[in-house]
């Protein structure tokens, strides 16, 4: 298959082009954009590796649409759906049953599609405690965490597995003040209260806590993008310091993790945490075994950015 990424008015007249990929194409990711995806790469290594006749295809969906393409996917045979920004939470909106900690995390990234019904997981909360684990041979219980876009999407996810897991503590950061000190109510009810504050997004107020913190999760989108405005002065780093990048960028590294680098910190970025959401949604798909080792090999393969083991 040569092409980049499928469309909702192909999914809409699947059944005329549905003949073309070979193997069938039985699991997608949805997204808008969705180009940039490294899933197939990914899934289609697992898939290979556990001899499934299935192939993992990207589909660009634009918002407002999630429902009736998930509607269309169980229609043609599909068995399961990754779902990316800006669709997590539309996703939710539109399953048939919804998984405990996918209803306590607020969204859903995975579907599984079985006679026809619509079941919704969240890989992010999980795969980013695997991700701490690959990466540093550290537990996030205990971690001090700081998380930078504490207020919606991935990172209230992220949030709340690390208020899950009972970390050492926990401080959220947001441009909007609100949403992080909204989020913190709910982690509250997951943790010790005590361990769960809010801190607002400037130089001054992030300098008086990040010395007390070991890991340092950058959960917005800004670094994906060439010239994307620094997240904070450089300079708070610290070689002690875990630095945790959720996004990643194609053939570069991310001004964080460079940043990071250059102070001598440990560093993680986004591909990391993709492998492990992969895991994740495999497991519910399939069941296990998981071909952690094969995916692993298919995202190096596709020449993306660095794997910071």
């Amino acid at each position: 298959m040569t092409q980049t990424f499928y469309t909702l008015d192909d999914l809409r007249r699947w059944r005329e082009i549905a003949p073309t990929p070979d193997p069938p194409a039985r699991l997608a990711v949805i997204g808008d954009p969705i180009a940039h995806s490294r899933s197939p790469q990914m899934m289609n290594a697992a898939l290979a590796a556990r001899a499934i006749h299935a192939q993992y295809i990207r589909v660009q969906v634009p918002p407002g649409s999630v429902k009736k393409a998930l509607q269309l996917f169980a229609q043609h045979g599909f068995m399961g759906v990754n779902c990316t920004i800006p669709h997590k939470f539309e996703a939710m909106e539109a399953m048939d049953e919804v998984d405990p900690l996918a209803a306590q995390l607020g969204a859903v990234n995975t579907v599984r599609i079985h006679d026809g019904k619509l079941s919704g997981y969240n890989s992010d909360g999980p795969g980013f405690v695997r991700s701490v684990e690959d990466a540093f041979g550290k537990s996030v219980r205990d971690l001090r965490v700081l998380i930078l876009g504490a207020g919606g999407g991935a990172g209230s996810a992220v949030a709340a597995q690390c208020a899950l897991e009972q970390c050492r503590g926990l401080v959220l950061v947001n441009r909007t003040p609100s949403k992080a000190e909204l989020l913190a109510v709910e982690c509250r009810g997951l943790s010790a209260p005590a361990r769960v504050t809010v801190c607002r997004w400037d130089d001054a107020a992030l300098s008086e806590v990040i010395d007390q913190t070991d890991l340092i999760v950058n959960a917005t989108p800004l670094g994906m993008k060439k010239g994307d405005a620094l997240l904070f002065d450089p300079a708070l780093l610290r070689v002690s310091h875990l630095v945790f990048d959720m996004v990643y960028r194609n053939g570069a590294e991310t001004p964080l993790i460079i940043a990071a680098k250059a102070m001598g910190a440990r560093t993680c970025d986004g591909l990391t945490l993709l492998l492990h959401q992969g895991v994740v949604s495999f497991a519910h798909w399939f069941g296990e075994p998981v071909p952690l080792e094969a995916m692993r090999a298919g995202l190096k393969n596709s020449n993306q950015s660095i794997f910071n083991k």
